[in-house]
């Protein structure tokens, strides 16, 4: 009489002999990185009856290294260029696949957008002052820029996959040189938002058709991107932040810079070195079914983090009045300490979210998202 298999051990099963499992440990990676930095460096302060959204980043700078740990975009675009690559190069036409594509991604969007307009009229209609409202709305609806660049460079796939990586990058730094040396209007930089970020869809695109196949040409994008990240901080003037601080004169992501670029090289450089430990470590049924499940429900986390973050937050100011770490204003290196305890409420939180709205990001999908394998380049040696 055979085992009845673990939850853990039906994933493995559902599971494609071909699918390249690393990839989806990336883009785990990804997320988990964009969720506990947002939910580290944006403070909800209690002041007065209002709430203000800002930044542990602003008051204590020396905080910056927080945002070079967990500002992982450039890892979501690479894989992305990945996925999409693979998949525009098995489909049979290119209106049914794009439509596919972007419907995937706008469909989930569709219920943040309707509780958040219900909830904005309740508050207002309950008494709460209009730039608490904004502030709240705006920290859920402004990480939605990310999918609009997504699907711009989803449909621009076809043109992506015959781009070199070097000539968005040179866009970049040219735009910036216009704009931090030769006082170009500010509204130049705007452009970044497409150039910027098809430096690592592209070398997604590469990395599919086997272009960061030596270990060589992935370290050289991890150290020369690193230093070229540093040396821009030092000596050119670029933010040490890699992610937006309230009232600084110049973000490095909003639009991105050529610091931003450069650190998202190192990432993009770091992916192949880590696909082989990746594939061995996610052989684990345990290990696979957690990252697995993330993959199913990544859009899911990404649209819902922030609000289960508010619905701690409001919760527990109605429960028990300002409480550290949660409703403090971060003034200094300790409030981190006392957010970090918050981050398992968070999670729970965001699973509860997870639970009620991942349908509509499972809809059609009957077991593991189906990709054809990756051709990386790499070979799992064990």
């Amino acid at each position: 009489m055979t085992a009845e298999p673990t939850p853990a051990g039906r994933v493995g099963a559902a599971t494609p002999p071909g699918r390249d499992r690393a990839v989806d440990g990336l883009r785990a990676l990804a997320i988990l990185g964009v969720v506990l930095g947002h939910w580290l460096v944006t403070a909800l302060v209690a002041d007065s009856g209002s709430i203000r959204v800002t930044s542990p980043l602003q008051a204590v700078p020396e905080l910056a290294p927080i945002s070079w740990v967990f500002q992982t975009l450039a890892l979501f675009f690479l894989v992305g260029g990945m996925t999409a690559a693979r998949s525009y190069a098995s489909a049979t036409g290119y209106l049914p696949w794009l439509r596919a594509r972007l419907t995937r991604l706008a469909r989930p969007v569709v219920p943040v957008l309707l509780v958040w307009s219900v909830a904005a009229g309740g508050m207002l209609a309950a008494g709460a002052d209009v730039p608490t409202v904004t502030a709240l709305v705006k920290l859920v609806v402004s990480p939605l820029w990310f999918l609009l660049v997504f699907a711009a460079l989803t449909a621009a796939t076809p043109l992506a996959v015959r781009l070199h990586p070097g000539w968005p990058l040179a866009a970049v730094a040219l735009i910036d040189l216009l704009r931090y040396g030769l006082a170009a209007p500010d509204w130049l930089g705007w452009a970044n938002l497409a150039t910027g970020w098809l430096v690592p869809y592209t070398l997604g695109t590469a990395w599919t058709r086997g272009g960061l196949r030596g270990r060589g040409t992935a370290w050289a994008l991890l150290v020369g991107g690193a230093v070229s990240a540093a040396a821009l901080v030092v000596w050119a003037g670029y933010p040490a932040s890699m992610v937006g601080v309230p009232g600084a004169a110049i973000s490095n992501l909003n639009p991105p810079t050529l610091a931003a670029v450069a650190f998202g090289l190192a990432q993009c450089g770091a992916a192949p070195l880590a696909h082989g430990p990746l594939t061995r470590a996610l052989r684990r049924p345990a290990a696979w079914a957690a990252v697995a499940l993330a993959n199913l429900s990544a859009m899911t986390v990404f649209l819902w983090h922030q609000t289960a973050m508010i619905a701690v937050t409001a919760l527990g100011l109605a429960a028990a009045g300002p409480l550290p770490g949660l409703h403090t204003a971060p003034l200094a290196s300790g409030w981190v300490v006392a957010r970090a305890a918050w981050l398992p409420v968070f999670a729970a939180a965001l699973l509860v979210c997870v639970a009620a709205f991942r349908g509509t990001e499972l809809t059609h999908r009957k077991n593991l998202p189906q990709e054809p394998a990756a051709r990386t380049g790499h070979k799992d040696r064990t």
